[in-house]
């Protein structure tokens, strides 16, 4: 198994420069207007995967906190490093002080691999494990960070800045233009797509020996109506709630980023209005609570101004 995934993930790295671009077209009929499509999320961009079409938009082109969104940066930049992913990490302290809550299970002293604590960075937004992954870069930590600001300029990611791993720094920020590249260019490393995806599992830790059960953040993975290729989902005051996904939609895949709203299920709804928008042209309601945070945060847009955070 081992084998099979190092293998999946140079073939993501070759991928990576011999991406076709397609002609097919968008999917979406003809006569649909933006306007009927209402989302709780204040930043928002909705991309044809195979063609690179933008099929909706809205505040894209600001930078924001992007929370554990940043978590897909991490991965790629892992998996670039070509480091063994069977080689077993100690995990260790923190020796920063992050701003926010970095709670984690995992007994500092033990061991896990890898790959299990990519996966677990990827479907749980495991904080320690990114934080430990980093710290085990060729380099260290800094050399990592300058990592992951490296790849982001080469993605033309061009208002994006990461200054850790995790993503529990608000200094970690992007526009919803940027995060599209992101995902289109982490869609492209098959371990990313399958990891981040991964409904549920049981990392084997030792020294000592305990194990450990994770489910994913974006309940969607594990849905039948649903076909989710990659995932990730975030969440800081600074950031509200974010999701981004790239999910089988009439037919196509489809890049969702969704940036800062109000409650775990907005974004999750907001996905489902995209969904049903591509499908019919009408996108449906948003709960209240949620979609008065949205106006007044669009409002402040609007005017010129920057939200507050909550």
């Amino acid at each position: 198994m081992k084998n099979t995934l190092w293998a999946a993930v140079l073939a993501g790295t070759l991928m990576l420069v011999l991406w076709p671009i397609t002609a097919s077209a968008s999917g979406i009929p003809a006569g649909h207007n933006a306007s009927a499509l209402q989302l709780g999320s204040v930043h928002a961009a909705v991309v044809d995967l195979e063609t690179g079409d933008p099929l909706y938009s809205k505040f894209a082109d600001r930078a924001v906190p992007i929370a554990s969104i940043t978590k897909l940066m991490t991965a790629m930049v892992v998996l670039d490093s070509g480091q063994p992913l069977d080689e077993w990490l100690e995990i260790t302290q923190r020796s920063d002080d992050p701003p926010k809550n970095a709670y984690s299970r995992i007994r500092i002293g033990s061991q896990a691999t890898r790959e299990d604590l990519l996966r677990i960075t990827l479907m749980s937004s495991e904080n320690l494990a990114a934080y430990v992954l980093g710290r085990n870069h060729p380099g260290g930590m800094e050399a990592f960070v300058a990592d992951m600001n490296a790849k982001a300029r080469a993605l033309g990611m061009e208002q994006a800045r990461f200054v850790d791993p995790s993503g529990l720094w608000p200094e970690n920020h992007a526009s919803a233009s940027d995060l599209v590249k992101m995902v289109e260019a982490a869609y492209r490393y098959p371990a990313i797509r399958e990891m981040s995806t991964t409904s549920r599992y049981r990392v084997h830790f030792r020294n000592p020996r305990y194990s450990l059960d994770y489910g994913n953040t974006n309940s969607l993975v594990s849905s039948a109506r649903w076909n989710v290729a990659l995932s990730k989902t975030g969440y800081l005051k600074e950031a509200g709630r974010c999701l981004v996904m790239v999910a089988e939609v009439a037919g196509q895949p489809r890049v969702m980023v969704l940036l800062d709203s109000l409650g775990t299920r907005t974004p999750l709804g907001d996905a489902g209005r995209i969904r049903r928008w591509i499908e019919t042209g009408t996108g449906g309601a948003v709960a209240g609570a949620a979609q008065d945070y949205e106006r007044q945060r669009t409002a402040t847009l609007t005017a010129g101004g920057a939200p507050s955070p909550r």
